[in-house]
């Protein structure tokens, strides 16, 4: 289609009043412009920060001379030339606004070359074109937009720029995300003439990894699973990193719809939901997602950026997505080779002093997270194939604590036997890659919040009465919301009725609840302002009902200093290796690490 002027119509529909609000914007718009003119390979060269000078060259199809000066016009676009275009874009860009934003505050050369010509054509100007009238210029068939002195007929807003080095990190982060919307096209950046990134186009599953790899890091790919769904007309394939991996700060969350990198409320809560029973409230999942459906049924024509959609149907996306996620996430089981291998530090060349720690694990304490390291580990795969995989090994020689579980037993649970009890807290087992270390509170209370859940969808949490029932004093709006549930709580296992204005008679409790531990739930449960309030829409409603028995799981899981014996230790282990999501507790944390023979050696330089 050639360029043209849209008309008025069709331009009060789209006007966006596009302003460039600093350097990555303009490569934004320019590298979105190469997408569309069908270029394979793009090239990014920066200088200070962008404000210095922007060049995007690409191979593309080009512009033709007479349609050079028309494609530096306000609404002048060959994307879309009516409304029902509008109503199914497909390209990136569509309202003709990008290029002459940027002539209009920077000094700007345009330079195209179709391929049908004999040499390129070229218009320029500082603010404003200087000349409607192409002139003769040497170029290979594309095009080049080169921006020099941005913002420099608007002070006010240059002054507003952040440093060089904030810029180009903008501008490095936006390339990475264009990078993993087109894998078949390739990327080169340049910064002050140094080259950063070049990134060769890609048309298999493992160049796509490859990518991902490079522009997320080999620490995501390798904590990360593969998902390709179909489902009512949508499609939705890419990466998700599993729990183990969260984040403190939304930086690896990467979602395309159609292509389009996108920032979607919808999506996102979608996501967040479906990691909710695996995840601390104060970290962020991290995936690369890409959906697909009929561009009819999504409007990209929301936010001036383009970086919002509303789509027609946002229950069914919502639903797809929170599904398909939270499927694969609850298919893993937990797997030695798999799981969070402790870290240990290689030896110092000098004797270490004898207070001093020669390792540290791969979850240390919330209030050191730089010292997160994980160690490489394969994709995960389901407990059931990673089984079916492994090979069997000659045995160990078994520790005499584990007499009572033969080396071969010990090969064929993926978390092994139990051997003791670290104080009163953490479990020891031996599997046959080492030393496995559980969290007997975190692991119990998934195992306890997981069978819930499953009897809640069974019809109910089963109750028992109490021979006296126990009278609690709670504020009057407490037990108003408290009558006005009891229909709800009766099927978590509590049966509570009103005896007076500020109190309720405790009848019947969830047998894994001791009476000190339901005082304790109730007054918790009134004093969370979410659960009382009462929401209609069907996935907060269960949000909240998990919420209600996560909470009765943890006050009922194993509490610190419980002595357990060696066959309560291996049941619990037997549950975990049965239960879904059972490598983190109800809160997101860890429940086990696995640490292996190769660094208990390099702990004590045994082979050194």
């Amino acid at each position: 289609m050639p360029i043209q002027i849209l008309p008025d119509v069709l331009v009060n529909q789209i006007a966006a009043g596009e302003v460039v609000e600093r350097p990555a914007a303009v490569v934004k718009e320019l590298v979105e412009n190469a997408f569309d003119a069908g270029a394979r390979r793009i090239e990014i060269e920066i200088e200070q920060g962008g404000l210095g000078l922007i060049r995007i060259t690409d191979d593309g199809g080009g512009i033709g001379p007479q349609e050079l000066a028309l494609a530096m016009t306000r609404h002048a676009t060959s994307k879309i030339a009516s409304l029902e275009d509008l109503e199914q874009v497909a390209s990136f860009g569509f309202r003709g606004e990008a290029l002459p934003s940027i002539l209009s505050v920077s000094r700007m050369s345009l330079v195209s070359r179709p391929a049908a010509e004999a040499h390129a054509w070229q218009v320029e100007g500082a603010g404003a074109l200087d000349s409607p009238r192409a002139q003769p210029a040497s170029h290979p068939p594309g095009t080049s937009v080169v921006v020099r002195d941005l913002f420099f007929n608007t002070p006010a807003r240059r002054k507003f720029m952040k440093s060089e080095a904030t810029e180009f990190r903008h501008i490095q982060q936006l390339v990475g995300r264009l990078a993993l919307s087109r894998f078949a096209h390739g990327f080169r950046l340049l910064h002050n003439r140094r080259k950063l990134l070049d990134l060769p186009p890609v048309d298999d599953e493992q160049g796509r990894e490859a990518r991902v790899g490079e522009v997320c890091g080999e620490d995501f790919l390798r904590h990360a699973v593969f998902l390709d769904e179909h489902r009512a007309g949508l499609r939705l394939w890419g990466w998700v990193a599993l729990p183990a991996f969260a984040r403190t700060q939304a930086d690896l969350q990467f979602l395309y719809v159609n292509g389009r990198a996108v920032r979607d409320k919808l999506m996102t809560h979608a996501l967040r939901r479906a990691f909710a029973d695996a995840m601390h409230s104060t970290h962020y999942p991290a995936y690369v997602l890409y959906l697909e459906l009929d561009p009819a049924r999504v409007d990209v024509n929301v936010h001036p950026q383009k970086a919002e959609v509303r789509f027609r149907d946002s229950s069914t996306v919502h639903d797809f997505l929170f599904g398909t996620v939270h499927r694969v996430l609850r298919e893993l089981r937990p797997d030695p080779a798999l799981n969070r291998p402790a870290q240990f530090a290689p030896p110092a060349p000098a004797v270490p002093a004898p207070q001093q720690s020669g390792f540290r694990y791969a979850s240390p304490p919330a209030s050191h997270p730089e010292a997160l390291r994980e160690a490489p580990a394969p994709a995960w795969t389901t407990l059931a194939a990673a089984v079916a995989e492994r090979a069997p090994r000659a045995a160990e020689p078994a520790a005499p604590l584990a007499a009572d579980a033969s080396a071969a037993e010990a090969d064929e649970q993926p978390l092994g036997h139990a051997l003791a009890q670290l104080q009163g807290v953490y479990i020891l087992a031996q599997n046959r890659h080492g030393l496995v270390v559980v969290d007997a509170h975190a692991a119990h209370e998934r195992v306890l919040y997981e069978r819930l859940k499953r009897q809640l969808a069974e019809g109910g949490v089963p109750s028992q009465a109490l021979l006296v029932p126990e009278r609690l004093q709670l504020p009057e709006d407490a037990v108003d919301a408290l009558e006005a549930r009891r229909e709800e709580l009766s099927r978590y296992g509590l049966q509570i009725d009103r005896a007076g204005p500020s109190s309720v008679l405790l009848r019947a409790v969830p047998p894994l609840l001791s009476r000190e531990d339901v005082a304790a739930f109730v007054r918790g449960l009134v004093s969370d302002e979410d659960l009382r309030e009462t929401s209609h829409h069907l996935g907060e409603v269960l949000d909240a009902q998990h919420r209600v028995m996560a909470d009765m799981a943890c006050k009922a899981a194993i509490k610190a200093n419980r002595r357990l014996t060696i066959p309560e230790m291996d049941a619990l282990l037997r549950d975990m290796e049965r239960t879904e999501l059972a490598d983190q507790c109800n809160h997101g944390r860890p429940t086990w690490i696995q640490v292996d023979m190769a660094g208990l050696d390099r702990l004590f330089l045994r082979g050194r």
